[in-house]
């Protein structure tokens, strides 16, 4: 029997997509209400901190944020994110490589606690540090015994804010470490690699992007961290207070030039984390 040949309906066969036969105006539309949205809640508030950081000038500006409660703000900040961060890294990495490379009994526990800072407030999480270690909490007789100071210090602000971040790094890699599975890493270790020469010359490479991934958010909520931060700091100005509890005390005490200056700090720590970011999916989606 021999073939027939049917024709074709190439109009048919080329048919666009609904979503892309619809009329000019409701493209436009919709575009001009995610801009919109964008451009309201995003770029205007960004902007008005820019500009009330520097409504009464350059100098003014550079003098808020070079006074003594400010710069004490600004090095814990950072000894906060450089002591949280690295810490976080590790547990992120050592937990992700756990949960996707072993079975034991536990695991499905162990992930549900690395979300549970996500499903907590951060308010909850700093009173539950207030319970632990406050003058009548659990610990609190022992610290006083030994003059150990937690809360209202530098080591309650560590312990919040680790406990805030500490699902972020580990979020990020055991979704991609399930999906690359365990084939190289057998293999290297069958051809005689060791155990942390096939970590570092052949997990590391793989997960090495959503690694940066997780380290940048982790560093961006480590320095903008209030909720937890501000139940346990005790507000001591140049001691306890942290860059975003200095712009609350400075607002609160009518220095809105000191405060906006302060947020400007962070709102640009923001937008460098979003470029950051943006870079790295890129990045990642190129892979």
């Amino acid at each position: 029997m021999s073939a027939i040949a049917y024709p074709i309906n190439e109009a048919k066969a080329v048919e666009r997509p609904q979503a892309l036969r619809d009329p000019d105006w409701v493209r436009w539309s919709l575009t001009a209400v995610a801009v919109g949205f964008i451009v309201l809640f995003l770029c205007l508030p960004l902007g008005i901190v820019i500009i009330e950081a520097f409504s009464k000038g350059w100098q003014t500006y550079w003098s808020a944020l070079t006074q003594p409660d400010a710069q004490a703000a600004m090095q814990l900040t950072l000894l906060t994110a450089l002591v949280t961060v690295p810490l976080n890294t590790v547990f992120g990495v050592a937990a992700a490589w756990a949960i996707t490379r072993f079975e034991f009994r536990g695991k499905s526990l162990l992930t549900t606690l690395i979300d549970l800072p996500f499903s907590v407030s951060p308010v909850i999480s700093g009173l539950i540090f207030v319970l632990l270690f406050g003058a009548q909490g659990w610990f609190g007789e022992w610290l006083s015994a030994h003059d150990v100071k937690v809360l209202f210090a530098v080591p309650g602000i560590l312990l919040a804010t680790l406990f805030i971040t500490f699902p972020f790094v580990a979020r990020e890699l055991i979704p991609l470490m399930q999906e690359m599975g365990s084939e190289e890493e057998e293999a290297a270790l069958s051809l005689g690699a060791s155990g942390w020469r096939t970590f570092f010359w052949v997990t590391l490479p793989n997960i090495k992007w959503a690694l940066l991934y997780g380290v940048l958010l982790c560093n961006a909520r480590a320095m903008g961290e209030f909720g937890a931060v501000s139940v346990v700091s005790g507000h001591i100005r140049g001691l306890t207070n942290t860059l975003p509890l200095h712009v609350e005390v400075s607002y609160n005490e009518y220095d809105f030039v000191g405060a906006f200056a302060s947020a400007s700090i962070l709102a640009g720590l923001a937008i460098v984390t979003l470029i950051l970011k943006s870079a790295l999916e890129w990045r990642q989606a190129r892979r």
